[in-house]
């Protein structure tokens, strides 16, 4: 089966396939485009997980259009597929849509409230808005105007001329028993998502044989539009099918070289594509790894249509952080669209750039996406020669293979994506969205007092990421979390501190004006254990014994206590600044 080989080094995976892609093309078309694929089937939110299945080829066709080739990124959407269940947790669908049940995707009403005109375009709609955001660039094709239009005809008829070989091939599986789920694939953890097969319903009947014998197509019926039908007869020179609804009963006698209210079977279907495509490159998901999956199957009944099967990755898990493994149809599960409103596209474009992909990865929604942007924003300091303002933690440079994860991660062959001008911590954004609860004048007026020698002037300059700070806090931080100034001093508390606490508040209160910036207060608030102890508040930690980090916690804690009333919160100076000189003196008691 021929499978792009995936290296354990370290290295741009993204260029070893495009070298791969572009000489198998070549030997393949010469001269010719390079089609690479993805499926998706719109049964429900299209998530994270399912992203996978179109940025890997995205990531390889960019780079192969870096090269100066001509290529296509095909997206097939799988909405001639069967409406196979109702999906939990989505709005206005309850258990009385089961009476879709067996109907085309694209004749099954959208959910309540909906703008579009039925439940694939609904789902099909809020992907390619994510798509086009994250940069993606595809020729989508929907299979209900393929094969309404008639299309495949040609192929369809080929395929029942040919349905004995057909079979042959699905019986080598058909008598083995069912693969146990494939354990080798290190689950992420307990919140990881299942990356479903890539294209169209991988559980779907195979055209078992019948009475009357094995074909690979089915109609959908003609009266009650659902696919619970059974060929009783067909005649190979005539085209002449004759067909029963197991649902409601009806029966009739149609020739197929006319009629177009049907689809091949799912394992015919797929291999039928790659030929009529052209496909040359398509990744698939874990389970295809397993004897008798579509992706094995495929490659063998591609050669009955003149086809090849592409070459590709078989891809990994895509876990999110603090969320119970579930698949796609469940209602609730993360999507791209989702990950959009608390990440750049840049953040997510590298997730799934920086991770062969064979490598299972996680996406965060918790407190981890902080570091997360952290660790984003000391490979872009690293990459730009350390003239970056957000990566004045970093060091060194970056190796290679990061270097490309990041090129890729800011932009197309076609152009940069947009950016945030001053893209300052997202820690202290959130920090900031949260302190301030929406009143953004307040947050210009903290944001502005990070930097006073380069004061940020208005927060479009912070913007998309202040945005995708705020949007994480008002969506993913429990109310419990979140952070309420006080309102008046703790009279007790301050009353009851020894001379030791009062003599620390008093050295943070005395070089609060002098120290009224990010790094001012970051000095300043870990300088006054080292100054109470005797030593200089420049001291390293290397110059300072272990019981000094203590001394600092003890000081925190006591901090968090007078401002906000819980042991922590917000990183100290990003707290002061957002409360102000004034009031941090009042609440700690001068």
């Amino acid at each position: 089966m021929p499978i792009v080989a995936q290296s354990t080094e370290t290295t741009d995976w993204v260029s070893r396939f495009a070298d791969e892609v572009i000489e198998e093309s070549e030997r393949r078309a010469p001269g010719k485009p390079v089609v690479v694929a993805s499926g998706l089937s719109p049964s429900g939110p299209i998530h994270l997980g399912n992203l996978r299945e179109v940025m890997t080829p995205h990531l390889v066709a960019d780079e192969i259009r870096r090269r100066g080739y001509e290529v296509r990124h095909l997206i097939s959407w799988d909405d001639y597929d069967r409406y196979r269940k109702v999906p939990a947790g989505i709005a206005g669908v309850d258990e009385s849509w089961a009476e879709h049940i067996g109907k085309p995707l694209t004749s099954v009403p959208a959910p309540e409230g909906s703008a579009h005109p039925n439940w694939a375009e609904h789902f099909k709609a809020a992907m390619v808005a994510s798509l086009a955001e994250l940069g993606v660039e595809f020729d989508g094709i929907s299979q209900t105007a393929q094969y309404t239009s008639g299309v495949y005809r040609e192929q369809i008829l080929h395929a029942m001329k040919h349905r004995g070989d057909i079979d042959a091939i699905l019986a080598q599986y058909r008598t083995k028993p069912k693969a146990a789920k494939k354990q080798q694939q290190k689950a992420v953890d307990e919140a990881e998502l299942e990356a479903e097969e890539g294209s169209g319903a991988a559980s779907e009947d195979d055209g078992s044989a019948g009475s009357a014998g094995y074909f690979p197509y089915k109609p959908y019926c003609g009266q009650c539009g659902k696919d619970f039908t059974t060929v009783t007869a067909y005649d190979d020179d005539t085209t002449e099918l004759s067909y029963t609804c197991n649902e409601c009963g009806f029966a009739e006698t149609v020739l197929l070289s006319e009629f177009n209210r049907g689809k091949l079977v799912w394992k015919v279907d797929w291999p039928m594509r790659w030929a009529y495509e052209g496909v040359v490159f398509e990744p698939s998901g874990v389970d295809h790894s397993s004897p008798g999956s579509s992706f094995q199957v495929g490659g063998q009944i591609v050669g009955i249509f003149g086809g090849k099967q592409p070459i590709g990755p078989m891809y990994a898990f895509v876990g999110i952080s603090g969320m119970a493994k579930m698949s796609s149809s469940r209602g609730g599960v993360p999507t791209p669209a989702d990950a959009l409103k608390i990440m750049e596209p840049q953040i997510l474009r590298w997730l799934y750039a920086r991770r062969r992909p064979n490598q299972s990865f996680k996406i965060a929604f918790d407190q981890e996406i902080q570091r997360l942007y952290d660790e984003w924003d000391k490979l872009e300091g690293k990459v730009a020669g350390g003239t970056s303002q957000a990566s004045s933690t970093g060091g060194g440079s970056a190796l290679p293979g990061d270097v490309a994860a990041y090129t890729r991660a800011v932009g197309t062959a076609a152009a940069p994506l947009p950016g945030t001008p001053r893209p300052l911590s997202y820690r202290t954004l959130a920090s900031v969205a949260d302190i301030t609860a929406g009143h953004q004048d307040q947050a210009l007026r903290i944001l502005s007092d990070l930097d006073p020698a380069n004061p940020l002037t208005s927060l479009d300059e912070a913007r998309p990421r202040y945005d995708k700070a705020e949007a994480w806090i008002n969506t993913q931080v429990p109310a419990d979390q979140r952070t309420v100034v006080r309102a008046e001093p703790d009279v007790d508390l301050l009353k009851s501190l020894d001379e030791q606490a009062q003599q620390s508040l008093r050295l943070l209160l005395d070089g609060l004006e002098e120290h009224w910036s990010l790094d001012g207060l970051t000095h300043l608030v870990y300088g006054v254990p080292k100054v109470q102890a005797g030593f200089s508040a420049d001291a390293t930690p290397k110059e300072l014994p272990p019981e000094i980090k203590t001394s600092q916690r003890t000081f925190f804690a006591l901090l968090y206590h007078l401002l906000v009333g819980r042991d922590t919160g917000p990183r100290l100076p990003t707290l002061l600044l957002a409360v102000g000189q004034d009031r941090v003196r009042a609440l700690l008691g001068e």
